[in-house]
């Protein structure tokens, strides 16, 4: 497997920091945007980046990547568009870059090849959303032959025997979904979630990335005795579809960069504040978390 993932969760840990996994839409609005917002999540903080694939039946996703979904597409964003943008951003930036995507772009493009482009172009690894580790074998070894990890979701209603399959599947990190249901901000977390954890951390030695519904300062605060890295999403999609709802000009995609970065240094910074919390166990969990 490539290192960058691997080295950044291994920085994080021996700092006792939590990671803060950075989700935008690859293309919306355009692809020159995108390679500016990524440079700029990097710049303020973000630990690693997903760069999500627009697909038309995003399932796993809410409305706000639903649309970003939609005006990636209309701006004419396809896979092979994607694994360009990737190569773009390692002319510029050494960040972590996980492709996030539904399984049929990558079917449709061919696993040799779409693992052979992939790491020519210094992707680190990939998260098929729809792809369940029973039909995954194919996949899994092409990808680990092209040194890209292998990313697969853990769900509240895993099993212990459900979450090991998925963990021995993985590579990188573990994602866990915080809750049932699509992507979106949310005020609370679930009470169910530190369960959730303690059940993966007693079946895999990998990195756990908590995402779905993480927006706020206190979520990451309170996740860092918890998880090793929050992954945000609809949270800055969401500040890109403010900034350029009324056009994409050059200072709607400023003012984009520029909501973005102050979201991500002010989680970044609740990550690190986190620490000093860690003593306090779940408690402040449960209930509405305040920004």
């Amino acid at each position: 497997m490539k290192k960058r993932i691997y080295e950044r969760f291994k920085a994080l840990r021996e700092a006792g920091e939590l990671g803060i996994v950075a989700y935008i839409t690859a293309g919306d609005p355009s692809r020159d945007a995108t390679l500016k917002f990524v440079l700029t999540l990097a710049a303020a903080g973000a630990d690693v980046i997903e760069l999500g694939v627009p697909f038309s039946d995003p399932l796993a996703d809410g409305p706000t990547i639903q649309r970003a979904s939609e005006r990636a597409l209309k701006s004419g964003t396809t896979l092979a568009g994607v694994l360009d943008l990737v190569s773009r951003i390692r002319l510029s930036s050494q960040v972590p870059l996980v492709l996030f995507s539904y399984y049929n772009p990558i079917l449709q493009m061919g696993l040799e090849k779409f693992a052979s482009t992939a790491e020519a172009a210094g992707a680190d690894g990939v998260l098929a959303t729809d792809l369940t580790p029973e039909e995954s074998a194919d996949y899994r070894r092409i990808l680990g032959a092209h040194h890209l990890s292998t990313i697969f979701l853990g769900a509240p209603t895993s099993t212990n025997e459900r979450l090991a399959k998925i963990a021995a599947c993985s590579s990188g990190f573990l994602y866990l979904i915080s809750r049932t249901g699509v992507t979106g901000a949310k005020d609370a977390l679930p009470d169910d979630l530190p369960a959730l954890l303690r059940r993966a951390r007693a079946v895999t030695q990998l990195p756990l990335a908590v995402g779905f519904g993480i927006s706020l300062p206190g979520h990451v605060s309170v996740l860092g005795g918890l998880a090793d890295a929050a992954v945000v999403g609809s949270a800055l999609v969401s500040e890109i579809e403010k900034a350029t709802k009324s056009g994409a000009s050059a200072s709607a995609i400023d003012a984009a960069a520029s909501a973005l970065s102050e979201k991500v240094r002010v989680l970044k910074q609740a990550a690190r504040h986190g620490l000093s919390r860690r003593a306090e166990g779940p408690g402040s969990f449960f209930g509405k978390v305040a920004p």
